[in-house]
């Protein structure tokens, strides 16, 4: 009759928002026209909808709502869930959009230069390389966008049961983990620079 100890989970990473920004500066001057808005809107879906790395590889141009400003994704478990496209997202998208030719909607909506569906590496190595020009986080993956997405809507009073839906998440306790995260963010900022901390 033993209980099992608890086990402490392990706060995610995030990017702070200047530094994401500065990702879309790095990619504008390292990347012809094309590139750039191709790889400006996978960092954004993956940011500003808070995708996992394989919801954004299995995306279609069917799944866009421009007018509805939506975006429906197949999430973990086949669970299909809409996600809204903030008005940044729509522009970038849109700016995409015009570069690529659209035979129909069951196209892959990003593929590689051979013209295959992207894929979790390609998307890895792509972030891998923007993030570490960035910041020094140790981990530097696709999630660290998607755990950075949460914080800040978190830390900007969203709901918490809205961006758990936004998220995919089966229980709010997975949500809850981000909240842990702006919480430590101000207890470090309260010890830098109260001066009884």
């Amino acid at each position: 009759k033993i209980q099992n100890p608890k086990v402490k989970r392990k706060l995610p990473s995030t990017l702070n928002l200047d530094s994401y920004l500065e990702i879309y500066k790095l990619i504008t001057k390292e990347n012809e026209n094309l590139e750039a808005k191709k790889l400006i809107a996978i960092f954004e879906l993956l940011y500003g909808c808070a995708l996992r790395v394989s919801e954004l590889c299995s995306l279609n141009i069917e799944n866009l709502d421009m007018p509805n400003e939506t975006l429906r994704v197949i999430g973990k478990g086949s669970k299909t869930r809409i996600v809204p496209i903030g008005k940044k997202s729509i522009e970038v998208l849109k700016e995409y959009l015009n570069t690529i030719e659209i035979t129909n909607n069951k196209q892959p909506l990003f593929t590689k230069n051979n013209n295959t569906r992207i894929d979790r590496f390609y998307v890895y190595e792509k972030v891998k390389k923007y993030i570490s020009q960035v910041s020094d986080i140790e981990k530097k993956s696709p999630h660290i966008l998607r755990h950075s997405a949460a914080t800040h809507m978190l830390d900007n009073e969203a709901d918490i049961l809205a961006v758990k839906e936004i998220l995919g998440h089966e229980n709010l306790s997975t949500t809850q983990i981000y909240t842990h995260v702006s919480i430590e963010r101000l207890k470090r900022s309260y010890k830098k620079a109260h001066p009884k901390s």
